[in-house]
């Protein structure tokens, strides 16, 4: 008898409907804009343009992108189907290729940079998630397991994003 696709979790699905409010709320000014990005993705399905608000940090000249949902986020699953993607941080849009992480050791250096970056916000996120309190690096690795990264080369700045 063939598997049930599993039903995406209520908090994902309200993360759907929650997203564009998000945006408006990022390009008006509010909430953590320094911390988040938008990601504008094309829909492997549809061919649209998908739009996602998520939490970044920019390393070595490169945005990382970290998945709680592992590749299992659509927006994710689109970067895999198409990695040319649009971005915009603080009101300036760029495009960009995108490469889909999966490896355990290379998710755990950006966790690693996390930590060191915000200890108290990022540790506390992922010691709700399992990491122990102490931890050393193959606990990191283990906990890197099963969790998904994006790595976006800009490839150039377009003009100012409007208002």
């Amino acid at each position: 008898m063939p598997d049930k696709p599993q039903k995406t979790p209520w908090i994902w699905r309200s993360m759907r409907w929650l997203n564009p409010h998000a945006a408006r709320n990022i390009r008006r000014g509010f909430g953590p804009a320094s911390m988040v990005l938008l990601l504008t993705t094309t829909g492997r399905k549809s061919g649209l343009p998908r739009e996602t608000p998520l939490q970044f940090e920019e390393w070595d000249g490169l945005i990382y992108i970290g998945s709680a949902r592992g590749a299992q986020a659509d927006w994710f699953r689109n970067i895999q189907a198409d990695p040319h993607v649009q971005i915009e941080i603080g009101g300036r849009r760029s495009s960009g290729l995108a490469e889909a992480v999966v490896e355990p050791d290379r998710i755990a250096d950006f966790l690693q940079m996390r930590l060191e970056r915000h200890p108290w916000m990022i540790g506390l996120l992922m010691r709700l998630e399992g990491l122990p309190l102490v931890y050393k690096r193959p606990d990191l690795e283990r906990f890197a397991r099963g969790k998904a990264l994006v790595v976006i080369r800009q490839c150039r700045e377009q003009a100012p994003a409007s208002r």
